[in-house]
């Protein structure tokens, strides 16, 4: 049975699965779908063609599918799109997409969004990720799964957050951030790899130390052109699942450079 306090609004076009908590005073809009075991503890607003999944637990004073903001933003229907078993704490916030991104924003699974976490329109986050309180993505952002952004990041439009890695807090990302990579700065500059979070997710020896391997052909020829470097890592026989993840990354290359370790 669903439980749905007295005080909150719910638009009778709503899709509402099974065992479904929605506590006080919270406002459900038109063609938002509700998975089953969705939990609004009090105070959220739901609008625009949003779906939240299954297990999914939203609290206070969140707002999900707003309209974007983005000023090229011309009342197009977009939509967003959040799996499973989520967390999203108070005051965070996440847009529906836009014609320029495809009209979708979507959120994978078993994600922590800590307060205020702020997802723009046509991001696409993975699954397992931590957002620490006010982590902020701008508009087209991609993160991979595994991801961790520190407090009071920021992460500019268009870039890419390779799966696994680390960006510390108060850190300002303008440029992609490799998979495995560990960033921190205003501007962000590549540290290293993120190798505590490499560990804690029980990769072996022997993948850590082709990672290093990999990590020393991109970036510490500093008189050698960075696509060279790439190139390189590309004819280095392994086949670990670290080493491909950074090949895949830098061979679908996006609008925007890479962070680089400082010189």
């Amino acid at each position: 049975m669903n439980k749905i306090h007295e005080t909150a609004i719910i638009d009778a076009s709503v899709q509402l699965g099974e065992n479904i908590k929605i506590g006080p005073y919270c406002i459900v809009g038109k063609d938002v779908k509700i998975e089953d075991g969705v939990s609004l503890i009090s105070h959220v607003t739901i609008n625009g063609k949003s779906t939240v999944g299954e297990g999914t637990i939203i609290w206070p004073f969140s707002v999900i599918g707003a309209e974007p903001q983005d000023m090229k933003y011309d009342g197009e229907e977009g939509s967003l799109i959040i799996g499973k078993h989520n967390s999203i704490r108070e005051h965070s916030t996440m847009h529906t997409g836009t014609t320029a991104g495809g009209m979708t924003t979507t959120i994978g699974d078993n994600n922590l969004f800590m307060v205020g976490s702020h997802i723009a329109h046509d991001c696409i986050v993975g699954s397992n990720c931590v957002f620490a309180n006010n982590a902020t993505l701008g508009g087209h952002v991609e993160i991979g799964d595994w991801a961790i952004l520190g407090g009071l990041s920021a992460v500019h439009q268009w870039a890419r957050v390779g799966c696994h890695s680390f960006i510390g807090g108060l850190s300002a990302v303008t440029r992609d951030v490799i998979p495995y990579g560990m960033v921190v700065g205003n501007r962000a500059r590549l540290e290293g790899l993120n190798l505590v979070g490499i560990r804690r997710r029980n990769f072996s020896k022997e993948e850590i130390k082709d990672a290093k391997i990999a990590y020393s052909l991109l970036f510490e020829d500093k008189n050698c052109e960075f696509k060279k470097r790439i190139s390189k890592l590309n004819k280095l026989e392994v086949s670990t699942k670290i080493v491909n993840d950074m090949k895949c990354f830098l061979e679908s290359e996006g609008s925007r450079s890479y962070c680089l370790p400082d010189s």
